[in-house]
Formats: C-alpha cells, structure tokens, sequence
C-alpha cells in the first residue's frame, strides 16, 4: 500500500474531494455515448466497468463513478473486477487514482483471475499507465477486444 501511494504521489495524482450531488439512479450498462458505466452480475460475482472518458460533459464525475461502482461491489462481495479501457483517450491521470486506490483497497481484486483489463488496439497514453501501474501492484489478465460486447 505504500509503494501505491508513493508512485501516485510521484505521479503528482490526487484524487478530487469536491463532490457534486448525483442521483441515486442504478447504473445501467449502454454502448451508446461517451459515459463512463457499470453493471454487477450478482450471481457470478463479477462487476464490469466501462471507461469511455473522464466526463467532464455535466455527467457524475470519474471519481465518485468508481467510488459507487466498489460500493456496490462490495455489497454483493465480488470477486471478479473487468474493467473496459478501450474508450479511453488522452493524457488525463484522473482515472488512475481512484482506480487503483479501490482496487488495493480489496485483496480479492488482488488474486490471480480475479482482475480484467481490457484495451483495443488504439489504447493508448493513459490507458498504458493505468495498465501499466494494475500490472505492477495486482496480478491483472489482459484482454485485447477489438468491438464492444459483453
């Protein structure tokens, strides 16, 4: 955990702490627009998130997108963690943060075949360093999916 903090501080990341007000609507997964989403799969234990840009459009921001997402994750005790990149572009460190801080948070995300990373061939830039850190500090499978389906 130390080792976590020391290179998102070398990064210069911090996570926001303002937090703007937004619904209590469930997250629903949809292939059409730029939002960010997930959905869990209670019965397997599994939560998908979809990263599609850091949502600075007026939408739920980043952070308090994943805070929510591991809430609900930790409610129904997942054990398996898929997160999307392939939507993601740009140099933005926003997304690394509160990504990794939840995923160090849960040993069971830590375990071999519990954590999915998924990129597409045009993952780039910030997709590499989030990949690159999850590689670092948990045991991620990576995936490459070159159309969306779930």
């Amino acid at each position: 955990m130390i080792r976590i903090a020391c290179a998102l501080l070398a990064l210069g990341c911090v996570e926001p702490t303002a937090v703007k007000p937004t619904p209590d609507a469930p997250a629903v997964m949809s292939e059409e627009g730029p939002a960010s989403t997930f959905a869990i799969d209670a019965s397997h234990r599994t939560v998908y998130v979809r990263f599609a840009g850091l949502q600075d459009d007026g939408r739920e921001p980043i952070h308090v997108l994943i805070r929510r997402m591991f809430k609900s994750a930790d409610a129904v005790s997942a054990e398996r963690l898929i997160v999307d990149l392939r939507a993601v572009s740009g140099a933005d460190t926003r997304l690394i943060v509160p990504l990794l801080r939840g995923i160090m948070a849960r040993d069971r995300f830590l375990r071999n075949g519990a954590l999915y990373v998924v990129v597409g061939p045009a993952s780039y830039s910030q997709v590499q360093s989030t990949a690159s850190l999850l590689a670092r500090y948990a045991k991620p499978i990576f995936v490459e999916r070159l159309q969306w389906s779930l």
